[in-house]
């Protein structure tokens, strides 16, 4: 090979090289787009910039030697007579082996934190809230009811202004519902659920309270203290028997009222500051008073018994 065709050869290779380092980085840049994290992401956009940088510079380099790499060679390499201009430029496609970089956006496994399983999947009676069942009449089995709707205000049979979202303070929640089909005697059941607990039940007899009827509007509400509605997912459970026939579910935001403001009662302690009164022994001195016994003093004119000596005198006169 002469230097005519080495030349040749490395401007060939440098584009090439240049080409190759174009698509390395400007998939780099693409790849690292799609990443979450901010570091991997630098990373990844900081070394495509480079890989595109240094295409340019290949293409920059490939130019140079198109125009000065010939003279200046032969400056310092004269030309042979002999010179072959069969190139071997055959080993060039060896270079395609480089595609295996695309094996870096192997990072894609940041979904996997869409896990988020339901409360109750197959809502059930607990053993303890069947235990307390009075009713063995059959459920009528088409029996039906409508989705329940939430709210902090229930005014005739109806939730004023339904929500799912609800911020402390609370002081009562209601769950409405309509239904339809309930034979009468059969055993109904309300569940409330907070992030899977069980904090309220409700089960009696269908038409023993209210004179509830086979279909029309119903409700079912709970007040417990303020302070315990705490934050978190609320789910509600509608059972006719032991079938479930509706699930509803609403959340609490914020932190409740604290409880704590009445335990200040406890300052009525301070009124055994009502020993004090004990202090009105300080009227014991009153028997200063007492001081009139001194008048008993008064006994001291019994001197005037010296009259007695009035008779002396006159005994004399004989």
């Amino acid at each position: 090979m002469d230097i005519r065709a080495g030349i040749f050869t490395t401007i060939i290779l440098a584009v090439l090289a240049a080409l190759l380092f174009f698509r390395v980085g400007i998939r780099s840049i693409q790849s690292a787009r799609k990443l979450t994290f901010y570091r991997l992401r630098n990373q990844r956009m900081s070394g495509g910039w480079r890989m595109l940088v240094t295409g340019v510079l290949l293409l920059l380099f490939a130019a140079w030697l198109g125009r000065f790499g010939e003279p200046i060679a032969y400056r310092y390499f004269p030309p042979s007579p002999t010179a072959s201009l069969t190139p071997s430029i055959t080993p060039i496609p060896s270079i395609t082996l480089s595609l295996t970089i695309t094996l870096s956006p192997t990072i894609t496994d940041t979904p996997s934190v869409t896990d988020t399983p339901s409360i109750t999947p197959t809502p059930f009676i607990p053993p303890a809230i069947e235990a307390l069942f009075e009713s063995a009449v059959t459920p009528n089995p088409d029996a039906v009811f409508s989705p329940l709707q939430f709210s902090t205000v229930y005014e005739n049979f109806e939730c004023v202004a339904p929500s799912t979202s609800f911020v402390n303070p609370i002081q009562s929640m209601t769950a409405c519902f309509s239904y339809n089909n309930i034979a009468p005697g059969v055993q109904w059941t309300a569940l409330w659920y907070r992030d899977g607990e069980l904090v309220k039940y409700d089960t009696h007899v269908w038409g023993d309270i209210l004179g509830e009827s086979t279909g029309g509007l119903g409700s079912s509400e709970w007040a417990p203290p303020p302070e315990m509605w705490q934050a978190g997912d609320y789910e509600v459970q509608i059972f006719v028997g032991h079938e479930w026939k509706v699930v509803g579910r609403f959340i609490v935001a914020g932190d409740p009222p604290t409880a704590s403001p009445t335990t200040s009662p406890t300052l009525t302690a301070s009124p055994t500051l009502t020993r004090t009164p004990s202090t009105t022994p300080t009227s014991s001195r009153t028997p200063v008073p007492t001081g009139t016994s001194t008048p008993t003093r008064t006994p001291r004119p019994t001197a005037t018994s010296t009259a007695t000596r009035t008779p002396r005198p006159p005994t004399s006169t004989p």
